[in-house]
C-alpha cells in the first residue's frame, strides 16, 4: 500500500503521532494512527476477525484530534476488502457542511 501511495505521489505519513491538548497543556499519551493521507484521511489497518466498536472509537478519536474529515478502517482478514473488509467514517465536524 505504501509503495502505491509513493508511486502515485500521494502525500502521507505512517505512525503519525497525534497530540492531545487538555486546557492548553499537551498530555503524555502515545496516540498514533497507521496512515495519515493528504492531511485529511486517517487510515487504521487491521487483520482481525471483525471490526469491533473499540477500533471504531479509536479511529473516531484520531479523526477528531486531527480535525480530519474522513477515516477508514481496512481489515485485511477478509475474503474481499471491498465491501466487507473496510468501513468508512465521516467526522461529525464535517457532516453538516454543504459540498
Amino acid at each position: 500500500m505504501l509503495q502505491e501511495l509513493e508511486q502515485r505521489k500521494i502525500n502521507f505519513c505512517t505512525e503519525k503521532i497525534i497530540p492531545v491538548i487538555y486546557k492548553g497543556k499537551e498530555l503524555n499519551v502515545d496516540f498514533r494512527c497507521d496512515l495519515y493521507i493528504e492531511n485529511c484521511l486517517v487510515v487504521e489497518l487491521k487483520a482481525v476477525n471483525e471490526i469491533i466498536t473499540k477500533f471504531e472509537a479509536q479511529l473516531l478519536t484520531y479523526m477528531k484530534l486531527l480535525s480530519a474529515p474522513k477515516g477508514i478502517i481496512i481489515n485485511f482478514n477478509s475474503s474481499s476488502i471491498f465491501p466487507q473488509g473496510q468501513k468508512t467514517y465521516v467526522n461529525e465536524l464535517y457532516r453538516n457542511l454543504k459540498q
